[in-house]
């Protein structure tokens, strides 16, 4: 299993576009340079008054599909 980390800072309007599904996907990059882009659903868990902030960690499987994403930090 491979887990990359990045940090994410929505505002709280523009994360309220990602909980509404008015953008489909996010796209950030790990802290190892790499650029990834995930479905913006994957992020309503943690969406809250302020926005959507922290350090998260994202998991993929041996074939590279996301298996899951956690925040670690605010």
């Amino acid at each position: 299993m491979t887990e990359l980390r990045f940090r994410l800072h929505l505002s709280r309007d523009v994360a309220l576009r990602y909980y509404r599904g008015l953008a489909a996907t996010v796209v950030v990059r790990a802290e190892t340079g790499q650029t990834l882009s995930f479905p913006a659903h994957h992020i309503r868990p943690f969406v809250d008054a302020a926005g959507v902030n922290g350090l998260f960690k994202i998991s993929f499987d041996s074939n590279n599909k996301m298996q899951s994403i956690k925040r670690i930090a605010r």
